[in-house]
């Protein structure tokens, strides 16, 4: 039997192009594998049969939406993720998905390597193939894209050369990217970071400036993790799904940034995540009220560092590992409901209650019943300071 590369699919021009370019570069059979993250727009029946189409040997889908939402999105919520404070790693939670998929297939039809349709510009080779190469190190990654010198230019008059079921054309201004737990636009008249993004970029969100009546839901967790909406109970996917059509309705988590890539090239990103956002919120306010005070502090570092691992691609790293098991010790008690209203793109905790609380009434209370003893207060004050205080009086005498 030929040998084989399996390439990851999307269905769009460069990975369709790539099957054929694929073929005639390395003489393998090329195995197209699509994966559902809930991108949603277009049937994955389609997908499969556009790959066959395209000259793909054979053409795979694997339902992952579930497993995205689980065991992906859930950690990155457990850990507040958000790439320079504001972007909440909506491709680069699903890059490492797809790599898994893409080695275990390989393994299985005894491919010796597997490919993906990034240029040398972005992030998502570099996600791609630290994931294989920590999943598979025999395999070896292939980017014709990258690698073969495939431009746009290129792959458009290839398709239409061949005649390839595409609907892309010169037409097409953006590259668009999306899961179920967001969406990233780039490209076309947004490379000029002066220019205002427009309504047409948006689909998961409606615009915040048409005028509704406000949304508001109680988000029930059980460590961390959304388990309820509205008390209605619900997976992972399903709270998504949910707090995607509650928030993007009122036009929240639209980000517009210019980011810090792993290569080095400063790019500007248009992003859609109105679950994303709006969880993050009602998650970090529950543990306000849950985990203690030196923890938390702690834990915001550990959320920083956590979501620029993610960011580089290094899922499978030994440092993230450790840091998951860190994250996950800190929701052990990250249990309650949070009340969250959602109205003209912003969304903000109105009421919070918790078994596992950690507010205290009767001490927080300036009224009477108050049984926080006051005239402690004094003498921690002085040890507190007493360190610069000494400081001080040393600095002055040495004037």
């Amino acid at each position: 039997m030929a040998e084989r590369v399996v390439l990851a699919y999307s269905g769009g021009l460069d990975t369709s192009v790539g099957i054929g370019w694929l073929k005639d570069a390395t003489g393998k059979e090329v195995v197209a594998l699509a994966i559902d993250v809930g991108q949603s727009g277009e049937d994955m029946d389609v997908i499969r049969q556009r790959a066959l189409d395209c000259g793909a040997v054979e053409s795979i889908v694997v339902d992952a939406k579930d497993e995205f939402a689980t065991d992906y999105v859930m950690p990155a919520l457990k850990a507040n993720a958000l790439y320079q404070k504001r972007y909440p790693l909506v491709s680069a939670l699903s890059r490492p998905l797809i790599a898994k998929y893409l080695a275990s297939t390989a393994k299985d039809l005894g491919a010796n390597s597997v490919a993906h349709g990034c240029t040398g510009k972005g992030n998502d080779q570099v996600r791609f193939e630290a994931a294989v190469a920590a999943l598979a190190p025999e395999l070896t990654s292939l980017a014709p894209v990258r690698d073969f010198a495939l431009t746009r230019d290129k792959a458009i008059e290839y398709a239409a050369m061949h005649n390839l079921p595409i609907a892309q054309s010169k037409k097409s201004p953006y590259s668009i990217d999306q899961n179920v737990y967001g969406r990233a636009v780039e490209t076309g008249f947004l490379e000029d970071p002066w220019n205002a993004p427009i309504e047409d970029l948006y689909t998961y969100t409606q615009d915040p400036a048409v005028t509704r009546e406000p949304t508001e839901v109680v988000i029930s967790f059980d460590q961390g993790i959304p388990v309820a909406i509205d008390g209605v109970p619900v997976t992972p996917l399903q709270a998504i799904e949910l707090m995607n059509l509650h928030a993007g309705n009122q036009g929240v988590g639209r980000i517009d940034i210019v980011e810090d890539r792993l290569v080095g090239i400063k790019s500007r990103e248009v992003y859609e995540a109105p679950a994303g956002i709006a969880l993050i919120a009602a998650h970090e306010e529950l543990e306000n009220m849950t985990i203690e005070r030196d923890l938390a502090r702690y834990k915001r570092t550990v959320e920083s560092k956590w979501a620029e691992l993610v960011y580089d691609g290094l899922w499978f790293s030994g440092l993230k590992r450790a840091l998951d098991v860190f994250i996950d010790e800190t929701q052990k008690h990250v249990t309650g409901d949070i009340r969250l209203k959602m109205h003209a793109g912003s969304a903000v905790v109105t009421g919070r209650k918790s078994t596992q609380s950690l507010y205290d009434f009767n001490l927080a209370t300036y009224d009477t019943g108050d049984t926080f003893d006051q005239s402690m207060a004094k003498g921690f004050i002085e040890l507190w300071s007493l360190p610069s205080k000494i400081s001080a009086r040393r600095d002055l005498a040495g004037k």
